[in-house]
């Protein structure tokens, strides 16, 4: 019987691979079969957050002991979380038991900064890549989605204010829900473990 092959040894073999890999096809193989954990993890919040609607996020992240190893880590949150690199935000409605709105996809820090550069010109695919970007540096990135999508979804800060007299409470359901930020829900090996950046043309292109 095969052994499976453990994050170490991925890793050790990732460094000894001299394919060049193309930024494109990584992007779509990330995206491959992406509907599922998104669907996991909805399962695992459905029945703890009231709320009507919710957000869904998936964060890329690097493994803290495997240095070319990403993993893809999977949360609700009953707000709008705070924007940040390698995130992607959903919005789920609980009546009609479906993803209704793709809420921002905001690529790595390098190609944020990139992309709010005043000269760049963009292939239209990346538009709104780009103005999220641009919202994101500017400081009015809340305030932007929301009129984008047509939303008044708060985010947690603005939450914690509008029901500041009643904070404690609201910190203990949510520690009742186990919803903790820290403590990301479904968190799975990113399959890349052979790609580094330095093995991929195009690196910093911005992907949808």
């Amino acid at each position: 019987m095969a052994k499976t092959k453990i994050a170490s040894q991925l890793s050790k073999e990732a460094y000894s691979d001299q394919t060049k890999y193309k930024a494109m096809e990584v992007a779509m193989a990330a995206t491959e079969n992406i509907n599922q954990p998104f669907w996991e993890c909805v399962q695992n919040y459905n029945d703890r957050i009231e709320a009507d609607e919710f957000c869904v996020v998936m964060v890329i992240a690097s493994d803290p002991l495997v240095k070319n190893l990403m993993r893809r880590k999977f949360y609700c949150w009953p707000w709008l979380p705070s924007p940040r690199p390698n995130q992607t935000v959903l919005l789920f409605n609980k009546k009609l038991q479906k993803f209704t709105k793709r809420l921002w996809v905001l690529p790595n820090a390098i190609t944020m900064a990139e992309l709010t550069e005043p000269s760049l010109i963009v292939d239209p695919a990346y538009k709104t890549m780009q103005k999220w970007s641009k919202a994101f540096f500017k400081g009015c990135f809340w305030e932007y989605v929301r009129k984008e999508h047509k939303i008044d979804m708060l985010s947690q800060e603005e939450y914690f204010k509008l029901h500041a007299e009643d904070l404690e409470n609201t910190r203990k359901e949510l520690i009742k829900s186990n919803f903790n930020e820290a403590n990301l829900n479904g968190t799975e090996a990113f399959d890349f473990s052979k790609i580094q950046v330095k093995d991929m043309e195009h690196a910093n292109a911005p992907i949808s």
